[in-house]
């Protein structure tokens, strides 16, 4: 430890904070290459069927233009099985409205945008499955095996035989994924066989992956560098078919190219969270003991892909039944395949699922957080572990404490004040707790007494504090002031390491390095062959020793023990919503958000990555909708003028509670991400409040004035 004091779980400014403030930070964008070109996506206009003809010539011939590339002058890729997205430009398909169907490299963006409008295409159409109404009611069995029928005990029987029971179905709507940097890519061949990219990416090495088996190359032939991510949220996590044509494009032109997204085209390029139709049916004693959770989720995805978010996750691990089911139907679509996007699964089913309990507990006349903690378990009841730890009660109970609920009356539209009536609402969320296999080398440096630390990792950060929280472990962990340490991450020519994705990046990334911290102090011990009394620090032995340099690498993984128990974060959320009751408008003045995430590196980092999560959720209650044209299959949402996120005046006064949590089976440093739970189990509590205010109980999101008044 450095004569500073512990570093670990202190509020410790970001030390990148000041590259970000003054525009120092280099994003995918700001890479100045030499003899740069500039690419830019031309897009279906149907939702289904081929390209009879394409016409390119207007556009080749336009000023500075110097490649039209489509499916019949594309050079053919090896495999795209790991490219999201489809639209490589391999055939005349097209399989939904937005696909790519060429590139334009021109000199200028501007000259390769002017460009594109240039180019007609003669189309094949055929019938487009863009209706969910319609098509939902041929949804089927997905293929994938995890998502398979679940069931525990009888719930059939049981929820006929109870006595109070809730049977509703609750929607979510497509959103996307919008981050303040939207995708972007620069792809510099260096030779036939040597790729550089600099693309934001959540998971630097599953990029490299993708790129490397597309063009037939050995993944160390690809390097992928992203050192800053302007967001993700899930959308950044993989390759999508823009990454792949930049690169397509720069080794048909024989120089470097930057493609750019504009926010238009993020809506059709980057996937979604799909559109989720969850039927809930809950039953329970007059005593409050729930006896059947039955959880269906009807969804959709691409037309010959499928992805499915677990929306029936929660309903498995939440609360204590003795039966319960969990299934999964799905419809194929001429819609974009969805992807993960924040808390994927759990931010919806937590919505459908809190919503179900809330309106149990009023059918049962109980408090809510009274019901909750009724049926708290013991162990995880979906598949009889212990829990690593669990604190849900402790948060309902401290979250409801600096919230204030005690003032919050049973029935309906009691609270008001003018024309707006006043409501209080509770929604818990989850999300798995896990450490992935991560890499990382520590070197050490000295000058005189001067040491020095740089930490190497192909980790990557999304602007959640990353880098701060890797010097905190290396400071702790080699006896060194912060400003000694030196972190190098964002690029795939470092040692591997998990994503920023799924909530394992701070666990997984904080443990690697804490492990080569302590190898690289034993290695130093070892060598100078003495005994200590007081175990010293790198920084030390460095100076006693006389040593200038010193380097080791640690292949970190999770603890063998921890799949023994079931691993997860838990929160409780709390909102305060006033509705006006001639407008229907409403707002949300006051939120409490409480979670039990063990070890806690950096609160103020932590409290901005729960603050964020809590205004996603918001906008998830009553704003976010992305709305297909059913004759085209397009959206009519694509800009964030139609597509509208929480500003300042939608968001009031936020606050965030950490209840102590010990957890010694996670992970050697008992972390638990958060990047995500931040986002469950809000909108649950939005919509259990709005019912609280007004009496009105919607169940399909967002809650939008026409849908109260």
């Amino acid at each position: 430890m450095s004569k500073e004091g512990k570093k670990i779980g202190q509020a410790v400014n970001r030390i990148d904070g000041l590259l970000k403030v003054t525009g120092a930070a280099q994003y995918t964008t700001d890479f100045a290459v030499n003899n740069i070109a500039y690419g830019y996506l031309f897009k279906s206009t149907i939702g289904a069927g081929r390209i009879v003809e394409i016409e390119t010539g207007a556009a080749e011939k336009s000023a500075g233009v110097v490649a039209v590339i489509t499916h019949k002058n594309a050079p053919k890729l090896k495999s795209a099985t790991s490219v999201r997205g489809g639209g490589l430009l391999q055939d005349d398909k097209v399989e939904y409205f937005g696909q790519n169907i060429g590139v334009i490299v021109a000199e200028s963006f501007e000259q390769a945008r002017f460009a594109a409008r240039l180019i007609k295409v003669n189309y094949e159409k055929a019938e487009a499955r863009v209706d969910f109404e319609k098509h939902a009611k041929e949804a089927v069995k997905p293929k994938a095996q995890d998502r398979q029928d679940t069931v525990r005990g009888d719930p059939a029987t049981a929820f006929q035989t109870a006595e109070f029971k809730v049977d509703e179905v609750y929607e979510t709507p497509i959103e996307h994924h919008q981050p303040m940097a939207p995708h972007a890519t620069t792809a510099v061949w260096e030779a036939a066989e040597k790729l550089t990219l600099y693309n934001e990416s959540q998971v630097v090495n599953g990029v490299q992956g993708s790129l490397a088996a597309a063009f037939g190359l050995k993944p160390e032939s690809v390097r992928v560098i992203t050192p800053h991510i302007g967001g993700g949220f899930g959308s950044k996590g993989g390759a999508w078919g823009h990454v792949v044509l930049t690169a397509l494009a720069a080794q048909v032109v024989k120089r470097p190219v930057k493609l750019a997204l504009t926010r238009q085209m993020m809506f059709n390029s980057v996937g979604l969270r799909q559109r989720n139709r969850q039927h809930l049916r809950l039953a329970a004693t007059k005593d409050g003991k729930l006896t059947s959770i039955e959880h269906e989720t009807t969804t959709h995805s691409a037309i010959n892909a499928e992805f499915l978010e677990p929306c029936g996750d929660v309903s498995k691990i939440m609360y204590d039944a003795p039966n319960a089911k969990v299934s999964y139907r799905v419809a194929p679509m001429n819609i974009i395949i969805p992807t993960f996007q924040r808390a994927p699964g759990k931010s919806t089913g937590s919505f459908a699922l809190e919503s179900a309990i809330d309106e149990l507990a009023y059918a049962l006349k109980v408090d809510p957080i009274e019901f909750r903690i009724k049926n708290e378990p013991a162990k995880d009841p979906s598949n009889g572990k212990p829990w690593s730890s669990r604190s849900l009660v402790e948060c309902l109970k401290k979250g409801a404490e600096v919230f204030g609920w005690n003032k919050r009356k049973m029935e309906p539209k009691q609270n008001r004040q003018g024309s707006y009536l006043i409501g209080y609402g509770v929604g818990c969320g989850t999300y798995p707790s896990r450490q992935r296999d991560t890499s990382a080398i520590i070197k050490l440096t000295r000058t005189g007494d001067d040491v020095r630390a740089s930490v190497e990792l192909a980790a990557s950060d999304l602007g959640t504090g990353t880098n701060t929280i890797l010097a905190q472990t290396a400071a702790d962990g080699l006896g060194l002031p912060i400003n000694k340490i030196g972190i190098k991450i964002g690029d795939s020519s470092l040692p591997p390491a998990a994503g920023s994705v799924g909530s394992v990046g701070a666990a997984s990334f904080a443990n690697a390095v804490n492990d080569a911290c302590d190898k690289i102090t034993e290695e130093l011990i070892a060598k100078s062959g003495k005994q200590f009394f007081v175990r010293p620090t790198a920084a030390q032995m460095m100076t006693s020793e006389k040593l200038t340099e010193f380097q080791t690498r640690i292949d970190a993984k999770p603890l063998p023990e921890a799949d023994k128990y079931s691993a997860h974060v838990f929160n409780a959320n709390f909102a305060e919503v006033w509705v006006n009751e001639a407008t229907g408008m409403v707002r949300v003045p006051r939120f409490v958000t409480a979670v039990g995430a063990g070890r806690i590196l950096n609160p103020k980092t932590s409290d901005s990555q729960m603050i964020g999560g809590v205004i996603w959720g918001i906008g998830m209650a009553l704003t976010e909708e992305s709305l297909v044209d059913p004759r085209w299959g397009n959206f009519v949402t694509r800009s964030f003028a139609d597509y509208h996120i929480p500003s300042n005046l939608d968001v009031g006064a936020i606050e965030t509670v950490f209840v102590n949590e010990e957890d010694n089976f996670v992970n050697r440093m008992g972390i638990k991400g958060i990047g995500e739970v931040g986002i469950a189990g809000v909108a649950g509590a939005v919509a259990n409040a709005i019912f609280n205010a007004t009496g009105k109980r919607v169940r399909d999101l967002p809650v939008t004035p026409d849908k109260l008044l």
